[in-house]
């Protein structure tokens, strides 16, 4: 079967796992850019860490959880943010101020809005964690 969008099948299945209480939780297809919200996930601390398994198709990520996600998900439509706007999306998208995180693809790579801002550069919301 295929799926019109994996990156979003990708976060409402770590989301699903989290919630019943899974401490793995297998991702498939694999892309650059899901691998790269990983990154950010493991990084900010929501996850355990996660591994790439080639399989002969387009790959899998092996994701350990650790039960730190109340909720994530893609943001649809990719809204662009400038340097100065994170804080309106982060009253939109994050339960309270400095806590969780927004995913954000910039022209220097998808990262957190706090990165982001302290680098000072814009870019578009792809997804949250918190």
């Amino acid at each position: 079967m295929t799926t019109s969008d994996p990156f979003s099948n990708a976060l409402s299945g770590i989301d699903n796992a989290e919630g019943v209480g899974h401490l793995t939780h297998t991702i498939q297809p694999a892309s650059n850019q899901i691998g790269s919200v990983l990154e950010v996930f493991y990084d900010r601390g929501y996850i355990d860490g996660f591994e790439f398994v080639e399989d002969g198709r387009a790959g899998r990520f092996e994701v350990e959880l650790k039960g730190a996600i109340n909720e994530c998900g893609p943001i649809k439509p990719r809204y662009s943010v400038g340097a100065d706007e994170y804080e309106q999306w982060e009253k939109r998208y994050l339960p309270a101020r400095d806590y969780g995180t927004l995913v954000v693809t910039t022209s220097h790579g998808i990262m957190s809005h706090y990165e982001a801002r302290e680098q000072g550069i814009g870019g578009q919301v792809i997804a949250y964690v918190y």
